[in-house]
């Protein structure tokens, strides 16, 4: 996939093809979890967000389809998700979500990453995050690692 993508504040419109996204993406990193019966919470998470001043942006394509998404919250520096379509791993998109999380957040940016998630850890330590703790998920019950940038 070339980075043909533009990006632009999160729409009312976007709520169904982001949760696709999410719900695909997840299902490649950790397939024992069902991630499809997570959608209406993920669906209220992301309204959560919005109410609490956090910024969505999406990555489109030329014809206006979502190719990946950025949840952060501008107030508390936090990065709740980083979400790209299977076709768009490796492309470089993520990286351009991560660099805009980080101009919406210039003074930081603090995130959770599950263990299991070897190719997430991989990319956040290239990008400077360092390790600062560990944790459970208090959803799923995973072993996470916390990691902060600045």
């Amino acid at each position: 996939m070339s980075l043909q993508v533009r990006l632009r504040p999160y729409a009312p419109a976007d709520t169904a093809p982001l949760l696709d996204l999410w719900t695909a993406g997840w299902a490649l990193v950790l397939p024992s979890v069902d991630f499809a019966a997570r959608r209406p919470w993920m669906e209220a998470r992301l309204q959560e967000h919005l109410a609490e001043g956090a910024a969505i942006v999406v990555a489109v394509d030329p014809q206006d389809r979502p190719s990946g998404f950025v949840v952060v919250n501008p107030g508390t520096g936090y990065l709740d998700q980083i979400a790209v379509a299977p076709e768009a791993r490796g492309s470089g998109l993520a990286r351009l979500l991560l660099d805009h999380a980080k101009a919406i957040s210039p003074t930081g940016l603090s995130l959770h990453v599950n263990v299991d998630n070897p190719r997430a850890v991989r990319f956040y330590e290239r990008e400077d995050f360092r390790r600062v703790g560990e944790g459970t998920n208090p959803r799923s019950g995973l072993p996470i690692y916390h990691y902060r940038w600045r």
